[in-house]
């Protein structure tokens, strides 16, 4: 499989292929996920939600995003990495915004930088294409955004919505996005927007019309079960297979059942009764 670039979302897109994304935040779970296929590996922001605890996105810093971009692009040969530019580390100035994306190229190996918005950034995504670094757009539902939009809500059911949704995507493609994420966007309106579009839209609660999808992992492998958005399908239950096989661990330490002879290393009799 060769390595996915900005080109190959390009061609999928025209050749009507549909894209897939995950995330992943660690070295294991991204060698499993380019093993398996996945085009595109995001590490999201929802790493503070759901490897650090915070009660939402906003507390993720530069640092812990980094941190985490390195451990998944050491586990990746294939699908392209793309790091989320997190909370105020693009929104104070145009330099701040270049100097932050160019971080996550030249210490943590990202190929690409997801930054959440649209008109109201122009000029942030103008200057960080200007130092060519790609940018993977992010319209609708921005969670970064939670507290002006007074929590998770779609967006896009009025028509003042829906025309702004639409006039930020086409926004983001002429400034030269090489794709764009809707996120909780109703399944018609979605589809209308990736259908006027040159470069493809990755849906996360935005209907099957978009040109790829994105899911959490941990909300698709059954993981966190502190709440389950209505857009995610889980295609495994990890936390209950998890929980029995550390539960058999733990009755087996305590009973003496583990480790069994196979798992010992053995020495000679002789040198072993020297010691005594």
């Amino acid at each position: 499989m060769a390595k996915i670039t900005t080109s190959t979302f390009h061609d999928k897109k025209a050749l009507g292929e549909k894209i897939t994304v995950l995330t992943a935040y660690d070295f294991s779970m991204a060698r499993l996920l380019d093993d398996a296929g996945v085009d595109c590996l995001l590490v999201g922001d929802s790493l503070g939600m759901t490897m650090l605890g915070y009660e939402d996105t906003l507390s993720v810093t530069m640092d812990d995003m980094i941190h985490h971009t390195k451990a998944v692009r050491r586990g990746t040969k294939n699908a392209m990495v793309v790091a989320d530019m997190p909370f105020l580390s693009y929104h104070v100035s145009d330099e701040e915004a270049v100097r932050n994306a160019g971080r996550f190229i030249k210490e943590s190996g990202a190929n690409a930088v997801k930054l959440e918005g649209g008109i109201a950034i122009k000029s942030r995504i103008e200057a960080i294409l200007a130092a060519q670094i790609p940018v993977m757009g992010h319209i609708g539902l921005t969670p970064q955004s939670v507290n002006v939009f007074g929590g998770f809500k779609v967006q896009g059911k009025s028509e003042a919505q829906a025309r702004k949704l639409i006039e930020e995507a086409k926004l983001l493609e002429a400034l030269g996005c090489f794709s764009i994420v809707l996120e909780c966007v109703p399944e018609k309106l979605a589809r209308l927007i990736s259908a006027q579009l040159t470069i493809p839209t990755i849906g996360i609660g935005a209907g099957s019309g978009c040109d790829g999808q994105v899911l959490v992992i941990q909300d698709m492998l059954g993981m966190y079960t502190a709440f389950t958005p209505k857009f995610v399908k889980q295609y495994a239950n990890l936390k209950e297979i998890i929980e029995n096989a550390v539960h058999y661990y733990c009755e087996e330490v305590k009973s003496g059942q583990f480790p069994e002879d196979k798992h010992t290393f053995k020495m000679d009799d002789e040198v072993i009764k020297k010691l005594y």
